[in-house]
C-alpha cells in the first residue's frame, strides 16, 4: 500500500483542527479507561487521598447524572471545539422554530461510527446551537456504563451528556417552564456497525422507546439528520451472517458497546489510522411532531406516533438531500 504522507507546510490552523479532532478520539476510545486506572493507581501512591476524597463525593453525587447532569459553560465554549467543528467543518441547520416554553425529543440519526454531529452541535456551542435556538437546553443522551467511570462522568456531564436511562430523560422531559431538549442517538451503538460511506439504513423499526417517552410527556418529537455523518470512517465489511458481524453482536450484548472495525487517515498521513475523514457535516434539524400527552399510551398509539415519525424523517432526508449533496437514487431504509 503507498503511504500518502502529509506536506510539511500545513498551515497552524489546521494542525490545531487535527490535534483537536485527535483529543476527542482518544476521549471517545480511552479516556474512561485511562480515568479508571488513574483512580486505582493513586489509590496507591502518597496522592491516595485524591481518590479517597473523590470517592466520598462520588458517592454523594451519584444521581446527579439522572437529574439533568452538570454542565459547564466554560468546557461547552471551548476554542477547542471551534476547531473540531471547522476540521470537517460541522454544520447546525434550523428548519423550523422551537418553542422555549415547551421541552422537546429530538431522534438523531444516523449514529455513525462516534457521533461527531451530536456531540459538536448539541454537547458543545461551536456551532451556535442557543444561538439558533434560544432558550432552549440539549441534554444529550449516552451510554450509561460511561457515567460509572470516576473522573470520566463529570467530563460528561460538563458538555451536557446524560445517561440513557428513562428515569434521566423523564427528569429532563419534566422540568417545569419548557426549554429542554433531549437528545436521542435513536439506532444506538448497535446502528455503528452499518456506518459506512453511502449507508443510509437505520436502526429504527423497532425503537419505539423514545416515541412512548415522548408520549407520557406530551414532548413533540423532532428529526434530526446528518447528513455526512457516516462518511467520516471505513469500516471493515462486516455482513449479516459473517463471523465478524456475530462476534461484535456478541459483545454488543453483553458489553453494550459496539466494537466497530473503522479507519480512515492519521495524524501525519492520510492513508490509514483512527482519524476522521475531512468530510462536511450537515446536521439538519427537522419540524416539532406535536404530541398529545398520554401518561399510559397503548400499544397501537405508540406504533401510530411511530409511523407518522418514521414518515417525517423519510420527508426531512427527500427534502434535503440533493442539498448535501445525496444521489437522487437514494432512500432511506428502515431495519
Amino acid at each position: 500500500m503507498k503511504i500518502e504522507f502529509a506536506p510539511r507546510s500545513v498551515p497552524l490552523h489546521r494542525r490545531l483542527q487535527t490535534a483537536s479532532v485527535l483529543q476527542w478520539v482518544f476521549s471517545f476510545l480511552g479516556l474512561a479507561q485511562c480515568c479508571i486506572v488513574l483512580f486505582i493507581v493513586l489509590l496507591f501512591t502518597r496522592f491516595w487521598l485524591v481518590s479517597a476524597l473523590y470517592a466520598v463525593w462520588w458517592a454523594l453525587d451519584w444521581d446527579t447524572p439522572l437529574k439533568g447532569g452538570r454542565r459547564i459553560h466554560l468546557i461547552r465554549n471551548s476554542v477547542v471545539w471551534r476547531y473540531m467543528r471547522d476540521y470537517f467543518p460541522i454544520t447546525l441547520v434550523k428548519t423550523a422554530e422551537l418553542d422555549p416554553e415547551k421541552n422537546y425529543v429530538f431522534g438523531f440519526h444516523p449514529h455513525g461510527v462516534l457521533v461527531a454531529g451530536a456531540f459538536i452541535n448539541f454537547s458543545t456551542e461551536a456551532s451556535g446551537f442557543s444561538k439558533l435556538f434560544p432558550g432552549m437546553t440539549p441534554h444529550m443522551m449516552m451510554l450509561s456504563l460511561w457515567f460509572k467511570a470516576p473522573f470520566f462522568r463529570d467530563y460528561l456531564m460538563s458538555g451536557g451528556f446524560i445517561p440513557s436511562d428513562k428515569e434521566a430523560g423523564a427528569y429532563v422531559l419534566k422540568k417545569p417552564g419548557g426549554g429542554n431538549v433531549l437528545i436521542i442517538a435513536v439506532g444506538g451503538a448497535q446502528e455503528a456497525l452499518d456506518a459506512r460511506p453511502g449507508a443510509f439504513t437505520l436502526l429504527l423499526a423497532n425503537r419505539k422507546g423514545f416515541v412512548r417517552l415522548a408520549l407520557e410527556h406530551g414532548a413533540p418529537l423532532v428529526p434530526v439528520f446528518s447528513f455526512g455523518e457516516n462518511e467520516l470512517f471505513d469500516q471493515v465489511e462486516n455482513p449479516k451472517g459473517s463471523w465478524l458481524r456475530w462476534t461484535q453482536e456478541l459483545l454488543q450484548k453483553f458489553m453494550k458497546v459496539s466494537l466497530p472495525l473503522f479507519h480512515a487517515r492519521g495524524v501525519f498521513q492520510y492513508s490509514f489510522g483512527l482519524l476522521p475523514y475531512r468530510r462536511p457535516i450537515y446536521t439538519v434539524v427537522g419540524k416539532p411532531i406535536h404530541v398529545e400527552k398520554n401518561k399510559n399510551p397503548s400499544q397501537d398509539e405508540v406504533d401510530e406516533l411511530h409511523g407518522t415519525y418514521m414518515e417525517e424523517l423519510s420527508k426531512l432526508f427527500e427534502e434535503h438531500k440533493s442539498t448535501y449533496h445525496v444521489p437522487e437514487d437514494k432512500h432511506l431504509s428502515f431495519i
